[in-house]
């Protein structure tokens, strides 16, 4: 990798020094590892990282596949290993989780706080006849009950399903539906951005639709003491079940491949896939991948911004720095209230010194920072930081230059992070302890990680050409299956044409000198303009290179009777929104930019400006509601996950 140096941001010393992977020497010593014994590697580190109640002597079967099993006849617990155990090494005393709510009040709640907590709950669940194999879906707003719920369900083997607060009735319905769950935890409302929004009624208007016999029971959590329906014989509050318990509660030892948890993932069509991730496998990745990808050490204070309704919060919330004995913050709300300078504010005031966001918050808050002064990340004292992360999509490098010189204060190194729902844990990821950064690019894969970019015959492709990116070889951490659907699991992710490899669905390429792995978007996002393919991802990061004009953008394509695909660009400007001929004075000034910066044929047919971009409460864009639009087409999806919902009116009236 010499030879590229010039071309890598920023120079190898700002590597964190005695990280616990440290140099490019020693990641190459454990990718050598794994390629020499792959099944050996991970069994070190899974004897390393979690402890056994019943040591595995199987590491990896693979006569079924891709119906993998790993560490089969171990047995373990999640909970055990993340409360417990960090209790019985004399960490009883630490604090777990800071918590900050919406409004800004702290609670700060140690280890032996967090067991006595969950071992309450878990007793509860019992004693509410839940019982290992179960499936209780938790509905609750981000708080230390919701990790509490989790980890209650994991210590009695009940199978968790945590339902994102922002989803509609009809989408709870259907997840707890398709789980089959005996049990409902939610609470009476969330509060958001100051407002408070109803989670118990919908709880009560989807069980209401029908189809939901199998749950027995609904666990309330009181958060705001606002109005609720109550069933006497079927409703419980939180604080009533839990009062009397014991604080202590044996673990349920539960086999490697257990289902730890189900997590529903939905596309614009069809009934939501429940992905299905196993307890053994899934735990060594969550902590490997937290002590290595985040360099997590004793002092630090780790921040992951996720909401426990995605795999983010799973994995780097619930499960990863817990098994490490790690401090994590946690909050209520929305990144810009009670203004846009509370992310700054909480990385101040709790001395944070990792933090983990997403691209899209990023870039809204860069919006707001360059508007008023006063929010700016460079009016706060973010010196504490020493590490940056990235998750949920592929950070365009204009953004990722704006976090690492204004957050990071030109000193830390920024983890971009690619991974999915489906993988548990990071897959190509730089090391900070090791990996030379550049802009926009994910690096290299993580340590054992056997990634590759294929033709759609299975065939690598060379470095510097775009194809499809998949894993070819399974890992711990991997899906196990759809829920109630191996066929469509093995159809979704297994396809018969690429040989055996785990499907990721993006498409990416890899740099010719580097290695480096680059992520171009979906594969349904790559867009055909009269015979070139092109990333809708390499557009937008374009748009969003022109900074002085440029905030935020979402490309997605239309059908076109002359060039089969037209490019449309949704553009969020750091001014007002512009109207009539300033609008098409400024479309053609980025059009122009987007020829400059890729080349006339990716110059965008549509443009259209919005003050913001529809995104769900996560901040994640909604790129299909934008395909909607693009096409003329009415919104028939499910928009209740948005935050924005009235920008979509807008943006189908924009010119």
């Amino acid at each position: 990798m010499s030879d590229s140096h010039s071309k890598l941001y920023p120079p190898p010393p700002q590597i964190v020094a005695g990280a616990h992977v440290s140099g490019m020497a020693a990641y190459e010593k454990l990718c050598a590892e794994a390629q020499a014994d792959y099944p050996g590697y991970w069994a070190r580190l899974a004897r390393e990282m979690v402890s056994w109640k019943q040591p595995f002597t199987k590491v990896l079967n693979d006569s079924n596949a891709p119906f993998f099993k790993w560490f089969e006849d171990g047995t373990l617990n999640a909970s055990y290993n993340c409360l417990d155990r960090n209790v019985e090494r004399g960490l009883g005393d630490k604090v777990a989780i800071i918590f900050e709510t919406d409004d800004g009040k702290i609670t700060r709640v140690t280890y032996r706080e967090l067991l006595e907590r969950t071992c309450r709950l878990a007793n509860a669940l019992k004693a509410q006849g839940v019982k290992k194999g179960d499936r209780v879906v938790i509905y609750m707003p981000m708080s230390v009950e919701g990790v509490v719920a989790m980890q209650a369900c994991a210590r009695i083997g009940a199978t968790h399903s945590v339902v994102f607060g922002g989803f509609s009735a009809q989408s709870l319905r259907d997840r707890i539906q398709d789980a089959g769950a005996v049990m409902v935890l939610t609470a009476d409302e969330q509060v958001r951005g100051g407002k408070q929004l109803p989670l118990k009624a919908i709880v009560d208007e989807a069980l209401g639709m029908g189809g939901c016999e199998t749950v027995r029971k609904v666990i309330v959590y009181r958060r705001t003491g606002g109005q609720v329906a109550f069933d006497a014989a079927r409703d419980l509050w939180l604080h009533e079940v839990t009062q009397n318990q014991p604080t202590t509660c044996e673990p349920e030892w539960v086999e490697a491949e257990h289902p730890l948890f189900l997590l529903y993932t939905s596309g614009s069509t069809g009934k939501p896939k429940g992905v299905q991730h196993s307890t053994g496998g899934y735990l060594l990745h969550a902590a490997l991948t937290t002590k290595w990808t985040f360099d997590l050490k004793d002092k630090d204070i780790f921040w992951c911004t996720a909401d426990i309704g995605w795999v983010t919060g799973h994995t780097y919330i619930a499960y990863g720095p817990l098994a490490l004995g790690g401090t994590e913050l946690v909050f209520e709300g929305v990144p810009t209230f009670p203004d846009a300078g509370r992310f700054w504010r909480m990385i101040q005031d709790h001395k944070v010194t990792i933090f983990y966001t997403a691209p899209t918050a990023i870039r809204s808050l860069i919006k707001a920072a360059e508007s008023n002064e006063a929010v700016h990340p460079k009016r706060y004292d973010l010196s504490s930081l020493r590490i940056l992360g990235s998750v949920g999509e592929p950070i365009n490098p204009a953004a990722w230059e704006w976090y690492h010189a204004n957050v990071g204060g030109g000193r830390c190194p920024i983890v971009d992070t690619w991974w999915q729902t489906e993988t548990g844990g990071h897959m190509i990821t730089p090391l900070p302890g090791a990996t030379p950064l550049v802009p926009g690019s994910c690096t290299l894969p993580f340590p054992g990680i056997d990634a590759a970019i294929v033709d759609e015959t299975g065939q690598d492709v060379p470095h510097g050409q775009g194809g499809i990116l998949v894993i070819k070889k399974p890992w711990p951490s991997m899906i196990r299956t759809i829920w109630g659907d191996p066929e469509r699991f093995k159809k979704s992710y297994y396809p018969p044409e690429l040989k055996g490899y785990y499907l990721a669905g993006d498409g990416a390429s890899r740099d010719p000198q580097t290695g480096y792995f680059t992520i171009t978007g979906r594969i349904d996002d790559v867009l055909n303009v009269s015979g070139h393919r092109m990333g809708t991802m390499e557009i937008e990061s374009a748009l969003v290179s022109c900074t002085e004009l440029v905030a935020e953008a979402a490309v997605v394509g239309r059908p076109d009777e002359t060039t089969g695909e037209a490019i449309c660009a949704f553009v969020v400007l750091k001014r007002p929104r512009p109207t009539g001929e300033e609008a098409k004075k400024i479309a053609n000034e980025l059009r122009n930019w987007v020829a400059k910066e890729i080349g006339p044929i990716a110059k965008p047919k549509d443009i259209r400006f919005g003050d913001n971009l529809p995104k769900t409460r996560s901040g994640k864009i909604m790129r299909r509601l934008l395909r909607s639009i693009a096409r003329g087409e009415p919104i028939t999806q499910d928009t209740s996950t948005l935050e924005n919902p009235a920008i979509l009116d807008q943006l189908a009236q924009s010119n």
